[in-house]
């Protein structure tokens, strides 16, 4: 088992900052379906698991959701004062909000959990994310992108390899893939690139079907470490492509699938696969440019190849979600985990002019004396 060894985390916090648990509390969508709010609103109960947690561990700690811009909700809370635990994907399902929350909180001069921005438009991009894992030279399945269901006719001639599975571009979640989602003939390709532009408003990115096991990958750290791998347990479905972690079973609690995909974790998988699995997310990790935490979900195809199909920095950490299940297998407890996740961002260092030197923070030599200029200075 590849864990960092770390201190123990301390359940009671000497940290005079606050923590801020930020989120976002959507009651509509501007695309998808109406019931794509049950992920949305999953966030909320995460973020107030979070809050708990930490209150419990002594951390003066404040539930804040976001209902208007990230700019306005935190005026109240001095970056000198507050760090936020960064739980917030945006409002109402509009693209790429998740990564210009990041990127405001960074320029705001806030201390963050999780990843920054850039990695995160990096990550939610599938097409962009597997044009630079196929450059890193780690496998993804073969992808082609589609602005609308024309453009599959202008390419059918070069022949598919189907099945395949299709998907909103820049979608985490599984918004928007359902049994349909597997296509099997050029008509039901166009049918279905036709319903992603038309339901989600992008592009769709449609994906050769790879059949074989499914592993999720949690780590974290500077590493990263691996946490025990975790395998989707498929025995339930009779056919190949049925065997999706689909929409309905991560969110939909009385479906067949959602009681039919359970997680094996640690995964009974051999070693040498294992280390296969281990080495080719940790390659992923570093080519997005992840930080603190994310989750890797490949498929094993029968010759043993791991073929990424998501990157998910900033994953689902509630109790029962996969990356809390992985870090509890490796002997932390919810509460250190949270702990631990906080602590790391903590841990970031900047660099202010001489009058502004404090607690784990160093001076700026080109500063002026009067300066109160504050320079990012890494980790």
């Amino acid at each position: 088992m590849n864990i960092e060894h770390v201190e123990e985390v301390p359940l009671q916090s000497d940290c005079v900052a606050g923590v801020i648990v930020l989120y976002n509390h959507s009651t509509r969508m501007v695309k998808g379906r109406p019931g794509d709010l049950l992920a949305e609103r999953g966030v909320i109960t995460c973020a107030q698991n979070v809050a708990d947690v930490l209150r419990r561990a002594g951390y003066r700690a404040v539930l804040l959701p976001l209902t208007t811009g990230v700019e306005e909700a935190l005026v109240p809370y001095p970056p000198i004062d507050w760090v936020i635990f960064n739980l917030a994907e945006g409002l109402d399902g509009r693209l790429f909000e998740e990564a210009r929350i990041a990127w405001a909180l960074e320029a705001m001069g806030y201390r963050f959990t999780g990843t920054r921005g850039d990695a995160l438009v990096r990550s939610t991009h599938k097409q962009q994310a597997k044009s630079l894992l196929s450059a890193g030279g780690v496998p993804t399945p073969p992808w082609w992108l589609f602005r609308h269901p024309d453009e599959v006719d202008a390419v059918a001639g070069d022949g598919f390899p189907f099945p395949l599975i299709v998907k909103p571009v820049a979608e985490d979640a599984s918004l928007g893939i359902d049994g349909e989602a597997v296509v099997h003939t050029i008509r039901a390709l166009r049918d279905r690139v036709a319903y992603v532009v038309d339901h989600y408003r992008q592009a769709a990115l449609v994906e050769a079907f790879v059949v074989g096991r499914e592993f999720n990958v949690s780590l974290w750290g500077s590493r990263p470490d691996v946490l025990p791998l975790a395998e989707v347990d498929f025995s339930a479905f009779d056919r190949a492509h049925e065997c999706i972690v689909s929409y309905a079973a991560k969110w939909e609690s009385g479906s067949f699938e959602y009681c039919h995909t359970p997680i094996l974790c640690p995964a009974p998988v051999e070693r040498s696969l294992a280390s296969r699995i281990k080495g080719t997310a940790q390659r992923a990790w570093k080519i997005m440019g992840c930080r603190g935490y994310a989750r890797v979900d490949m498929r094993v195809s029968g010759e043993g190849i791991p073929y990424v199909l998501e990157v998910n920095c900033n994953p689902d950490i509630s109790p029962d979600a996969g990356f809390s299940r992985a870090a509890m297998e490796a002997g932390y407890s919810y509460e250190k985990m949270v702990v631990r996740i906080l602590q790391s961002a903590r841990r970031e260092v900047y660099a202010y002019d001489r009058t502004g030197v404090g607690d784990r923070r160093v001076g700026h030599s080109e500063a002026g004396r009067s300066s109160r200029f504050v320079y990012a200075y890494g980790t």
